[in-house]
């Protein structure tokens, strides 16, 4: 049983951090742009499929199957961004967010038309999972999780020593006195959105590495995605890297006692109970 529980627990640290990254954009752009944004979604599908087209269809290794999977849901966002919801944030964030649920079912369809519904999954070398006594590691799983961190630490890094990172910090935290200290909120705006989207493709080609993909990838997580997000605090980076492996661990110790079926109400449960006992989250305010 002990034995048991500890490889849920490290399967539920891998998997939340994992989780993290597309967590990481989720929030980045709330604590920007004012609203949340559901199209993430959608843009981890595109990045997964993007990904995937660079791995399979061109023979690329793995990494920079990545990185392309980053770029291609970045340019979706800023595009998606400026074209369908920019136009709608004077409504509030309300409309918007509505908005961005539309916009995850119009672009899993375009997907869909271009790829189909049958699941799909990358070139990977098969390895045999490594043993620590009775825990059982797998390669890829590892190497997931060095990639996620490698992401997650260059983005700490630009963020608190870049300056274009501290100016989006400046409009996060007050955008009209950043705007009065010359920052231009619009050009930070798209880049928030680029790096937010990038790090949702992301996120979702590491998703698939472990399983399938298919038009629902990014649907199936964002549940999950966004829960990570409202514990860790909606608007808090480090916030959103506590919340993910929460979620994660959450999820797999659930399996002692669930079905896997629902595994998904962990996430469910935890944006319940977070928003009745602390509804800023774990980290409360914004945070970088």
């Amino acid at each position: 049983m002990i034995a048991e529980i500890v490889q849920l627990i490290v399967n539920g640290v891998m998997a939340g951090t994992v989780l993290a990254v597309p967590a990481i954009g989720l929030t980045a752009m709330y604590a920007v742009l004012r609203f949340p944004n559901f199209s993430v979604a959608s843009h981890a599908t595109v990045g997964a499929f993007a990904g995937y087209m660079a791995n399979v269809q061109f023979g690329l290794p793995i990494v920079p199957s990545v990185a392309i999977a980053f770029a291609v849901a970045g340019v979706f966002g800023v595009a998606t961004d400026e074209v369908v919801l920019k136009p709608l944030r004077p409504a509030g964030y309300m409309a918007t967010a509505v908005a961005s649920v539309a916009l995850t079912i119009a672009l899993e369809n375009v997907v869909r038309f271009a790829f189909g519904n049958d699941q799909r999954g990358y070139d990977l070398p098969i390895f045999r999972d490594w043993r620590l006594g009775e825990i059982r590691i797998g390669p890829q799983q590892v190497e997931n999780l060095a990639i996620a961190a490698a992401v997650m630490t260059a983005l700490f890094l630009f963020l608190a020593f870049t300056r274009t990172g501290k100016a989006m910090r400046a409009v996060a935290d007050n955008p009209t006195l950043a705007g009065i200290k010359g920052i231009n909120a619009v050009v930070v705006a798209r880049l928030v959105s680029f790096v937010g989207m990038g790090l949702a493709g992301l996120g979702g080609m590491l998703l698939g590495l472990d399983t399938t993909i298919d038009p629902l990838t990014g649907f199936r997580a964002i549940l999950s995605i966004f829960a990570a997000a409202v514990v860790g605090g909606l608007g808090s980076i480090p916030g959103a890297v506590i919340g993910a492996l929460t979620i994660g661990v959450g999820e797999e110790l659930c399996l002692l006692f669930l079905s896997p079926d629902y595994r998904s109400a962990v996430g469910f449960m935890a944006i319940l109970l977070v928003l009745t006992l602390r509804p800023r989250g774990i980290l409360g305010e914004r945070a970088y």
